[in-house]
């Protein structure tokens, strides 16, 4: 692995409709653990879910998970608690960027945040651009990007749905969604 000062960080922004942002993130995940690199998960919407990728990561020494928020914001029955909730978490991203301990972070479902206009994009894309390292890399991932974020980036996917199983009938399913 190449030192921090010989290190390009990238930032990746994962957005769109279609199922695999997150996913696309954790295979990063396990790829820099892989590497050595020091990760930092941070889930702004899933909750208290139980989920696969959380279970894998305990089995690594070098990467450190929080499933935070208060569930799935497009259920809320309390919008100033999900905006408190995720103000409280952006401010524990803040914090992972500044202690430079992390080669890696991921900033997973903060796009639904900022869509809500919760955390504005321009807030999130000045802070990448002023206060994270040049060799840290960041993911953020979750639908609507505001174009602040996607300019700050170095790589934008945008997933699009063509066809979901849950449009069939078939319920999310263990090992494949969570």
């Amino acid at each position: 692995m190449k030192k921090r000062d010989k290190r390009q960080g990238v930032v990746l922004v994962h957005t769109g409709e279609g199922k695999g942002k997150s996913s696309s993130a954790f295979g990063v995940v396990f790829r820099a653990a892989g590497w050595d690199m020091k990760v930092c998960v941070i889930q702004f919407i899933k909750g208290k879910w139980k989920t696969g990728e959380e279970r894998a990561a305990r089995k690594f020494d070098n990467i450190e998970w929080h499933t935070l928020g208060d569930g799935f914001t497009w259920d809320t029955k309390n919008p100033e608690q999900d905006i408190k909730t995720s103000r409280e978490i952006w401010d524990l991203c803040k914090e992972k960027v500044r202690s430079e301990e992390f080669d890696l972070l991921i900033f997973d479902e903060i796009n639904y945040c900022a869509s809500y206009g919760w955390i504005p994009g321009q807030e999130i894309a000045a802070f990448i651009r002023e206060e994270k390292p040049a060799w840290m890399h960041l993911i953020l991932t979750g639908r609507d990007a505001p174009k602040e974020v996607i300019e700050v980036a170095d790589t934008a996917t945008e997933m699009r749905m063509i066809k979901h199983a849950y449009e069939a009938g078939i319920s999310a399913t263990q090992g494949i969604e969570f």
